[in-house]
């Protein structure tokens, strides 16, 4: 149902939703308690509502509401209403929606979405050859960047350690462009847990720069040879990059040879080069 809003105390059990969007802490906790991420730009919203997630409300500049009705009428969350249908669908001035959000929408549409449970992880692998494995990167640019890349280059599964920043995050998904809801991914309840993904026929390569490791490029020679291996590739955080104890566990270790003396890429370009060179069915 479409609602003009032309105050920030009216339907405040949905407009809490979309306060303070700049406090990365305090969104994390608010986000986690109600189950809830928020899709930012027609584009995002778009694509969350046909991976068929449920928007709990929608707020956007008028002249946006036309390019989002379509994504809308299409939903059955919505019950295929162009309006909407039960879901509110907020319709505000753009200084009133700044005033709220605390920056200004430069896409114009922001929507607070429904989490689904997490799958399991031995599901997924039952489906998949190409696995990426984020380990404890804290950035969400850098995890947005590195989901669009492997979705990007044809991998099948996305998994998160514990400690690794909220896929779900607004900077997140805005920088994946909404690849989070296109490829299956979970967060780890365990890490590292190689067992998991031998069972299932992986092998890990851990993304690692060491002497003893092999030349990605040789590595991916290897897998083109023997199309029917399953590869779980492992990336590590910002500045440390994988933990010790991962390389160990690993069943390799692979590096980016890199010219001029440069000894390391920011983790999302290394993440992008490597999901290219092994993919399976590269595109």
């Amino acid at each position: 149902m479409l609602i003009d809003l032309d105050s920030l105390t009216a339907y405040p059990e949905y407009l809490h939703d979309y306060t303070q969007l700049k406090d990365v802490n305090l969104r994390r906790s608010l986000e986690a308690e109600q189950g809830l991420f928020m899709a930012e730009s027609n584009e995002v919203i778009g694509r969350a509502l046909r991976a068929g997630f449920t928007p709990r409300s929608l707020l956007l500049a008028p002249h946006w509401l036309e390019i989002i009705r379509p994504f809308l009428a299409a939903s059955p969350a919505t019950g295929f209403a162009p309006d909407g249908g039960p879901i509110p669908v907020f319709v505000a001035s753009e200084d009133l929606l700044e005033r709220l959000v605390g920056f200004h929408l430069h896409r114009g549409a922001i929507a607070a979405m429904l989490r689904k449970p997490a799958p399991d992880p031995r599901e997924i692998l039952k489906h998949a050859s190409r696995v990426l494995i984020l380990e404890d990167l804290v950035d969400h640019t850098n995890v947005g960047a590195a989901v669009r890349s492997a979705a990007a280059c044809g991998y099948d599964a996305i998994m998160v350690t514990p400690s690794c920043a909220d896929p779900l995050y607004r900077r997140a998904v805005r920088v994946s462009m909404g690849t989070i809801f296109q490829v299956p991914w979970t967060r780890l309840e365990r890490w590292p847990d190689p067992a998991l993904f031998h069972e299932a026929g992986f092998e890990l390569a851990a993304l690692a720069l060491r002497e003893d490791s092999q030349d990605l490029r040789d590595y991916a020679t290897e897998l083109a040879g023997d199309p029917t291996r399953k590869v779980a590739l492992i990336a590590g955080a910002e500045r440390d990059g994988l933990k010790p104890q991962t390389i160990a566990r690993a069943d390799k270790v692979v590096r980016i040879a890199m010219a001029h003396g440069v000894d390391s890429l920011n983790v999302a370009g290394a993440i992008a080069i490597a999901c290219w060179a092994t993919a399976a069915n590269r595109p």
